[in-house]
């Protein structure tokens, strides 16, 4: 659709904040604005009508065998061999484990490795991304998770969403993250637990943005969370799916879909690469609840270029 389009929202909603948070008295309810799943689904869509109308209702999908083997372990490599390098690498993009030398994470993964670039244009991610959002899309945020063995940390429930509206400026709920498997993700070692249906519900959260949040959300997040009691009425209502499979599983799921993980004490580590693609439509406003935007290597701001689809093999 064409950039008028986020115009055109912006005046039907006149000028109201459809998704107002970080308010300092009370966490609240909202009911979601947007559509989930903003194509209608054609036998030339990249993935199946049900599993379009299980991202639809679940705003989340997991899907195994979507790479070669070969392809599986050049991008296994490359992800070692970046953590190994962390050190190396610009220092805001690496998020090193709380009280530890361990790389947590590598943002702009893409300006870091030639093949890292690669996947983020295959049309297995960005392709389905176009789909589902029915629109182009440029890279919002990467990175390469890592959570070791016996050492990684969990990340408390959230939504996206919340944050990249309130701290990024994006204005609506038109942006899908898709996360390649690089090691077997098992509930043992740390998997990415969703809420399935959780996306059509908004949790405006309690509390202000703190000056520089991101110097510590991205350890362990604090703002911008849902309270225990509305944790465990989600819960109760949608229940929890553990996101499992082995390497080179792509899970892909919603802005607003409520999601979070275990800390890992097994010897297993996990980590998976790490894209989330918004809208060209949806491109980023001033912030709607902190005082100035996050730095570029977390969110990309102005005049991002679509991404260029590929459909020619990794390796």
């Amino acid at each position: 659709m064409p950039l008028e389009f986020a115009d055109e929202q912006s005046a039907r909603s006149g000028g109201k904040d459809l998704y107002p948070s970080r308010r300092r008295d009370r966490e609240e309810w909202l009911e979601r604005a947007d559509p989930v799943l903003w194509s209608e689904w054609t036998p030339a869509a990249p993935i199946s009508r049900e599993q379009a109308e299980s991202f639809r209702r679940d705003g989340f999908l997991i899907l195994k065998d979507m790479f070669e083997a070969e392809e599986v372990t050049a991008l296994i490599e490359r992800a070692s061999a970046l953590r190994d390098d962390g050190k190396n690498l610009r220092r805001e993009d690496v998020v090193f484990e709380p009280k530890s030398e361990s790389v947590r994470t590598i943002f702009r993964l893409e300006e870091h490795d030639p093949l890292m670039m690669r996947l983020a244009c295959d049309r297995r991610l960005a392709g389905i991304a176009r789909f589902l959002l029915n629109d182009d899309v440029y890279i919002h945020q990467s990175r390469l998770n890592y959570k070791p063995g016996f050492t990684g940390k969990e990340f408390y429930w959230h939504s996206d969403f919340e944050t990249w509206h309130a701290e990024d400026g994006m204005p609506r709920m038109r942006a899908v993250s898709a996360s390649l498997l690089l090691t077997d993700n098992r509930a043992h070692n740390g998997a990415l637990m969703l809420m399935p249906g959780s996306q059509d519900i908004y949790i405006s959260c309690e509390g202000e943005t703190p000056d520089s949040n991101h110097e510590t959300s991205l350890k362990a997040q604090e703002v911008g969370t849902p309270s225990q009691d509305s944790l465990a009425r989600l819960s109760e209502r949608f229940g929890i799916t553990d996101a499992e499979g082995p390497a080179g599983t792509l899970i892909l799921f919603d802005c607003n879909t409520i999601h979070g993980s275990n800390g890992n004490i097994t010897p297993a580590p996990r980590s998976n690469a790490f894209f989330v693609y918004n809208a060209v439509s949806n491109r980023l406003q001033a912030p709607f609840a902190a005082a100035k935007p996050r730095p570029a290597y977390l969110a990309r701001r102005g005049d991002a270029e679509p991404v260029e689809i590929r459909a020619d093999r990794l390796v």
